[in-house]
């Protein structure tokens, strides 16, 4: 069936920049299915009713309509069985965890890094939107939420676990990439695609793995237009 994606999108159309979006075209890419994408802003939730859901990532597969990156990740692994990216049982419930340990301490600390180059990079008729439902949720304004330099530092703290996994094994998930990769990438190249601030250390195990991932399955995400492109 034909799989349709709907991609959050920037200033420029071909700006794709959401972690959560970036999970999925890794996992599409992983699994070698071609797809459509739809670009999409944050103020058209009309174009998501269908769905009834008012965010992305959404993902349709003929009359299927999947929402939710890891409930995405886990629809194709379960409609499309060859090569999985989560697992199931026992394997399912770790990547749950490391997808949980990855939004609620690595994300926040690229936050700080990168807000208000998100915020440039978002489309100038969002940007009020993004402002005001952000500093609302972390009850200041995203300038004083900013601060690089100590969102490294938290940042390098808290990749200390996957830093030392890295040490052993190419990836994440071994000798090749998989969900858990997948799911921290999406995080990494959010950061990446819309700022040239440095986010770890040039000779850092993290730093290495992320050039890696930006060369698997044919450079679907180096091929990416980032900031540095526009």
């Amino acid at each position: 069936m034909a799989i349709t994606f709907y991609d959050l999108c920037g200033r420029d159309e071909r700006l794709r920049f959401s972690p959560y979006c970036w999970r999925v075209l890794m996992t599409l890419a992983h699994k070698g299915m071609p797809y459509t994408t739809v670009p999409w802003r944050f103020l058209e939730k009309d174009a998501l009713a269908f769905a009834n859901y008012d965010k992305v990532p959404v993902l349709t597969d003929g009359d299927m309509v999947v929402t939710d990156s890891f409930e995405i990740m886990r629809y194709l692994d379960d409609a499309y069985p060859d090569k999985p990216v989560l697992g199931d049982c026992v394997s399912y419930q770790r990547a749950h965890f490391f997808k949980l340990y990855i939004e609620r301490s690595v994300t926040p600390a690229l936050f700080r890094i990168v807000v208000l180059d998100l915020l440039d990079a978002i489309h100038p008729g969002d940007r009020d939107y993004f402002r005001e439902t952000r500093e609302a949720r972390f009850g200041m304004r995203l300038e004083e939420v900013h601060n690089p330099e100590e969102g490294r530092s938290q940042l390098k703290q808290r990749l200390a676990p996957v830093r030392d996994q890295l040490r052993t094994s190419s990836f994440l998930d071994g000798e090749a990439p998989s969900g858990a990769d997948y799911l921290l990438f999406g995080s990494m190249m959010w950061a990446y695609v819309v700022s040239l601030e440095p986010l770890v250390e040039t000779n850092d195990p993290v730093d290495e793995w992320f050039k890696q991932m930006l060369n698997v399955h044919n450079s679907v995400a180096g091929k990416a237009i980032t900031i540095r492109d526009l």
